[in-house]
């Protein structure tokens, strides 16, 4: 049995947290032993013990990356449980307290962004680079733009794997459950839903949404609803940038819903507007699973699971222009939106199950143990 101790030091249910989640469910439980480390009252932690995971709670470490009491508690930690491989997401102070503890360390990167200058060039590069290649046996990149991100920061491509993430499917609702949340929401009949499921910041490109729906009303269109849910510090700045596009009747800013799935089967096509962190979106991959199509921004790794004219369209950055003409176009086409839908699920049976996540992930570990030994 091989004891993977993963360290997370959210203390919300971030990106990082679901992607823990989505392991454990498809986990091979013969032969890996998973537990976390996690900053005390983390939101995490009844999700990863119902789904089976050991936990440690630690003080400190809430939401930083470093600190060097974080260090001192997590080797305490990595001393009691003995584990066989550290897996940590994103926290430094996980990989130095493996390092001195000689437990084999991996570290998965779940974002991708514009690398700074201070990163691009001396000595800046090099400090990056060898931090990084010293506290981890191995790099996972969780998709091909975080792996390019790491690379531009100097660390070496020897030292990456990409692994994209994966996700259960979406379970199906009836159609009597779909037409009463349409119901519910006020969703005029015959409108095409569009939605967006991302946490309120501003590299969340709302706001181009937002512009994007006031062009497209300017043109005329009164034949298409947008669901926007999710919460987060953004949200009185959207909330008021809606009222001064005069956006409100066909863009609803729904906050937090519980209601995921019965949301993403209401939906004729999905949204991704980002302009900063996005890599794999697992938001997407769970659209994908119920045949969705996407409209999404070229950024990051969105290139990377929606194919062109294929299962979704492309659309540049911060451009509102063509992300409206984009939705304009899936709007008149339904044909082509059904024909994209079925690309859409096909990759993500060929890409994107959590079943093929875990068994790459365990594949990591194998090869990291075989190195130490």
């Amino acid at each position: 049995m091989i004891k993977v101790l993963n360290v997370i030091s959210d203390t919300n249910i971030g990106g990082a947290g679901r992607v823990i989640l989505n392991y454990l469910r498809y986990s091979n439980r013969n032969q890996f032993e998973t537990w976390v480390a996690l900053p005390r009252g983390s939101l995490l932690k009844p999700l990863l013990e119902e789904a089976g995971a050991g936990i440690q709670e630690v003080d400190g470490m809430a939401d930083r990356s470093y600190h060097r009491e974080d260090v001192k508690r997590l080797r305490e930690v990595v001393r009691a449980l003995r584990p066989d491989v550290v897996h940590t997401h994103g926290c430094l102070s996980g990989r130095i307290a493996a390092k001195r503890c000689g437990v084999p360390a991996v570290y998965s990167r779940h974002s991708a962004f514009p690398v700074p200058a201070r990163l691009k060039y001396p000595p800046g590069r090099w400090v990056n680079r060898f931090v990084n290649e010293y506290y981890a046996d191995r790099i996972i990149a969780v998709s091909p733009a975080t792996r390019d991100n790491l690379t531009q920061a100097g660390i070496s491509p020897r030292k990456i794997t990409v692994v994209m993430n994966g996700v259960s499917p979406v379970p199906r609702t009836s159609p009597e459950e779909q037409a009463a949340l349409k119901r519910e929401l006020s969703i005029p009949e015959g409108d095409t839903v569009f939605g967006i499921l991302a946490r309120l910041e501003p590299y969340k490109g709302h706001l181009d949404l937002v512009e994007a729906v006031r062009l497209l009303t300017e043109r005329g269109r009164e034949d298409f609803t947008v669901l926007a849910a999710g919460a987060g510090p953004f949200a009185e700045e959207l909330a008021r940038a809606v009222r001064e596009a005069g956006a409100g009747d066909r863009l609803r800013l729904l906050g937090f819903r519980a209601d995921v799935p019965a949301l993403l089967n209401i939906l004729d096509v999905q949204l991704n507007c980002s302009y900063g962190t996005e890599a794999t979106s697992m938001a997407l991959l769970e659209g994908m699973s119920l045949g969705l199509p996407t409209v999404a921004s070229d950024y990051g790794g969105n290139p990377w699971v929606v194919e062109n004219g294929k299962s979704g369209l492309l659309f540049p950055s911060r451009n509102a222009a063509a992300l409206a003409d984009a939705m304009e176009r899936l709007a008149d086409r339904p044909e082509e939106r059904k024909a994209m839908g079925a690309r859409a699920r096909q990759i993500y049976e060929e890409r994107f199950t959590g079943q093929a996540f875990a068994q790459n992930t365990e594949n990591i570990y194998r090869n990291v143990l075989k190195g130490a030994k």
